[in-house]
């Protein structure tokens, strides 16, 4: 079988797929892709199923080669500079790599994350029902660790799909969002009407302590009511605390299973993956919306996810996926709430 050679990781470079769903209630941190969109763009255009492992890394890819056969990868996440053996590739399709030629990742201006699928995926045994890699408990991916200079990841085939590579529009992906939908509570009683009002009315700064258990951000003061501890309890993607420094915390992929400080509200699914993206200086805003209407923009998230498929041509299909084309197979209806 083929191995997938890192030459040299790209920073936090570690395996992801959607990670370990149902273990929170034994401890055990959940993990999984930052961006589960652009994780699901980068297994369409290999072949594999959209939740399959890849490489997550950060601000840029690394160096990586195959030994064994011949394999399709992808990246997904933004436009990241691509070069085989030195010629350009363009992102957002599917590409063949051979051994003995050499793959180069660089940093895009329009995302932090990127995500190396790999057609097949990684013949590696899962733990607790997944590959991703929590690196704090050391579990899942490549011996629980970020990816090393030198690491073989051992492959599941040793050749490409049938067909052609495959190219993917990014405009077919949800768009990401400045402003932030969230669910108010469920300890928003712990906070001043006013505390409230600013959290939804002010601009929050991302800080340089920002990573996957979490990101710090820096704005208005948000005002409880008294006490800023409670009895701890279950910690949710995009569960947002606010400690006693009156500044939010956004809990995500790699966050403790509990926690004891009062969560003022949770950012929506759908739109974690632009808080994801977003690099330290990056300024978000929230606006609320009540658990029905999550609901419904949950529901027309999938189905946009859904439908990605249906956007993809062939890589040398030309403008085949033009903007009249996009707008007819209606992959993003229900998305885009124009009010917020």
């Amino acid at each position: 079988m083929a191995d997938l050679i890192v030459i040299q990781p790209g920073p936090q470079a570690t395996l992801q797929d959607l990670g370990r769903v149902g273990w929170q209630r034994f401890g055990v941190a959940a993990a999984g892709a930052m961006d589960v969109p652009s994780l699901r763009a980068a297994n369409l255009l290999v072949g594999n199923p959209p939740g399959a492992a890849t490489i997550e890394f950060t601000l840029s890819g690394g160096d990586y080669a195959v030994e064994g056969g011949t394999l399709r990868l992808a990246i997904a996440g933004g436009s990241f500079p691509l070069t085989l053996d030195d010629e350009p590739v363009p992102p957002w399709r599917g590409f063949d790599l051979a051994p003995g030629q050499r793959l180069r990742i660089g940093a895009a201006p329009d995302a932090l994350r990127g995500y190396l699928a790999v057609s097949g995926g990684f013949a590696i045994r899962p733990q607790l029902g997944s590959l991703s890699t929590h690196i704090r408990s050391g579990l899942g991916g490549l011996d629980g660790a970020a990816l090393r200079a030198g690491a073989r990841l051992p492959l599941v085939t040793d050749a490409p799909p049938a067909g052609p590579p495959l190219a993917l529009d990014p405009a077919a992906l949800p768009p990401r969002r400045g402003v932030l939908r969230v669910v108010l509570g469920p300890q928003d009683d712990h906070f001043t009407q006013a505390g409230i009002e600013t959290f939804l009315s002010g601009a929050y700064a991302v800080t340089g302590d920002a990573d996957r258990m979490g990101y710090r951000l820096s704005g208005p003061e948000i005002e409880h009511t008294g006490d800023f501890n409670i009895i701890s309890d279950g910690i949710a993607a995009g569960s947002v605390q606010v400690p006693g420094t009156r500044q939010p915390i956004v809990l995500l992929s790699d966050r403790q299973p509990t926690g004891g400080y009062p969560k003022i509200a949770t950012i929506i699914t759908p739109d974690l993956a632009s808080l994801g993206q977003a690099r330290p200086g990056d300024r978000v805003r929230f606006a609320a919306v009540n658990a029905v209407e999550a609901v419904r923009i949950r529901r027309d998230w999938n189905a946009a996810l859904d439908g990605l498929g249906r956007a993809l041509r062939p890589a040398d299909s030309g403008d085949a996926l033009d903007s009249e084309r996009l707008l007819g197979i209606n992959l993003v209806g229900g998305v885009v709430d124009g009010r917020l």
